[in-house]
């Protein structure tokens, strides 16, 4: 399971739809706490799905190959299948352009609420899925797995913490190296969505192919 929640947390803290969006919202007058509002919002839907899964189970994961271990597993497959045919999709369709999105027109005058919202938005619920098919095996009795827990929720934070914190302790130079990034990720948001879909999605799916069948 720690594993496998290491690859998933690092798929989502590298996504680059998202940390565009929290770059563009540092940059605006009140950056720093926006960014904030986006950071404690993204956190919180990750921390809610993994409370979730841990009140359906009890804390406790499924016999192996019962109903709900062969459904978490079924989810996850379904899940990495997905990513792998939604990467394949975006690899062989001609490149297209990508600018600032529609909503970054406004977003000097976006609110804390409106933050929070958008971090709601652009969540990689597929991955975030994924995480909680994995946090299924869970055994909260272990201080081992509340810690795999709490760091994958970290570790898919991981980027926006380090952004926040650079932002409050070195304001201008922050701004100039940020920006300069979200250039970067603009540039190559297509080979990052691609690569990080398709190496994802075979992971899981062969993971849970092998949980299925041993």
């Amino acid at each position: 399971m720690v594993l496998d929640l290491l690859v998933i947390g690092t798929a989502v803290t590298l996504g680059p739809l998202h940390n565009s969006a929290f770059i563009l919202l540092l940059s605006t007058p009140h950056g720093v706490r926006l960014g904030l509002a986006f950071l404690l919002s993204w956190l919180a839907n990750l921390s809610a799905v993994i409370a979730c899964v841990m009140l359906l189970t009890g804390g406790q994961p499924p016999a192996r190959h019962s109903a709900p271990s062969t459904a978490a597993d079924a989810a996850e497959l379904a899940i990495g299948a997905a990513l792998v045919l939604y990467g394949a999709h975006r690899h062989r369709r001609p490149p297209r352009p990508h600018g600032p999105p529609r909503w970054a027109a406004r977003i000097d005058n976006a609110s804390p609420a409106t933050a929070a919202g958008l971090a709601w938005l652009l969540q990689p619920w597929a991955l975030v899925g994924a995480g909680a098919a994995i946090a299924v095996d869970a055994d909260l009795s272990t201080p081992a797995d509340w810690l795999a827990l709490t760091g994958y929720c970290l570790l898919a934070t991981l980027t926006l913490i380090v952004m926040e914190a650079y932002a409050l302790r070195s304001p201008t130079a922050a701004q100039t190296r940020l920006n300069a990034l979200r250039a970067w990720l603009e540039r190559r948001q297509e080979q990052l969505v691609t690569a990080l879909s398709l190496l994802t999605g075979l992971w899981l799916t062969a993971r849970s192919i092998h949980d299925l069948v041993t």
